[in-house]
């Protein structure tokens, strides 16, 4: 397109027109992964839907892979990275955080605790029926769940009285659909009463089923190695975010002055939670007690098992 042609476009106001649809359609579809389905909550505060857990992809193990992640906010901003210890690294969050723990204070295991690592997971998944957005019913998606819903899967798998058959969730026709009942409780989203139904195939036709197997996501590439930053660019952001590099901090400052743009070069103060603020966005799925272990690698100092704290995240975005 040539200038003149620009300016005659302009004229028209056509431009303007074609940008106008482009942002009602980010406005429709949001600005998140349009691969992962998110399930919503009705005008009564509940939410259901039921979904099919997927098999591995092709040439894939497992038809879950797990992440962690730390998001908190400190004095100069929000700290929203992947963890290294996914991928058996250390991690400069999870040190400090043990650093914390074994001092002893109350003060220090508090601070620990509002750091701590995040548990996520993700998997396959069909989607049997959405009345929030029935356009969703019938297709692939990655879903992301946390610890509470996992169990759920682990629980079928390997029920824990002897009049219970076990199952595999993720078999197409072993498995069995997933209601997933979302509730609020304590302003934090509760999937408690999520269930497995009957087992049953996902359908009749071998030739769907094969379809939809080739739909799939790779999953392995989620928690790839090209999905963590390097230590150190790790530990220069976290001493930012929590004002502990005082020479960092202070040439940042310096930088400031004068001008009105925010000092943090990562994310803005303005913002207001980790929906705004990265690209590994979370969701929710367990209650305030999530936050009662510290983020610690794994020592015989350990505090219980990290619980993902998905719903912390939710509340972040409805603030």
């Amino acid at each position: 397109m040539s200038f003149s042609d620009l300016k005659k476009k302009s004229s028209l106001g056509s431009l303007t027109n074609k940008l106008v649809k482009e942002v009602e359609k980010m406005t429709k579809q949001g600005n998140g992964d349009e691969r992962l389905w998110k399930p919503q909550l009705d005008k009564s505060g509940n939410g259901y839907a039921v979904i099919r857990f997927l098999p591995a992809p092709d040439g894939e193990d497992l038809p879950w892979v797990k992440l962690y992640s730390h998001a908190f906010q400190g004095p100069n901003g929000w700290y929203i990275e992947n963890s290294r210890t996914t991928i058996g690294d250390k991690d400069p969050v999870s040190e400090y955080n043990s650093q914390l723990w074994n001092t002893g204070r109350d003060s220090d295991k508090d601070e620990a605790r509002r750091q701590k690592r995040k548990l996520s997971y993700y998997s396959n998944i069909y989607v049997v029926k959405d009345s929030i957005n029935p356009d969703n019913e019938g297709k692939v998606f990655l879903f992301k769940y946390g610890k509470k819903i996992f169990d759920k899967i682990t629980a079928a798998m390997q029920p824990e009285f002897e009049d219970e058959k076990p199952i595999n969730p993720f078999d197409f026709w072993q498995g069995a659909n997933f209601k997933l009942k979302i509730k609020k409780v304590a302003g934090y989203w509760n999937y408690d009463s999520s269930e497995f139904g009957r087992v049953e195939p996902l359908l009749d036709d071998d030739d769907a089923l094969e379809a939809i197997w080739k739909k799939e996501y790779p999953l392995t590439a989620i928690a790839g190695v090209d999905q963590f930053k390097p230590y150190e660019e790790l530990k220069k952001r976290m001493n930012y975010v929590l004002g502990l590099d005082r020479d960092w901090l202070s040439e940042k400052l310096t930088e400031k002055a004068g001008t009105e743009e925010s000092i943090d070069p990562y994310f803005d103060h303005q913002t207001k939670g980790p929906e705004h603020s990265h690209s590994h966005g979370h969701s929710h799925d367990n209650d305030d007690s999530g936050f009662n272990a510290p983020d610690i690698m794994a020592s015989k100092e350990s505090a219980p098992e990290e619980d993902d704290t998905l719903s912390y995240f939710q509340r972040l975005a409805e603030d």
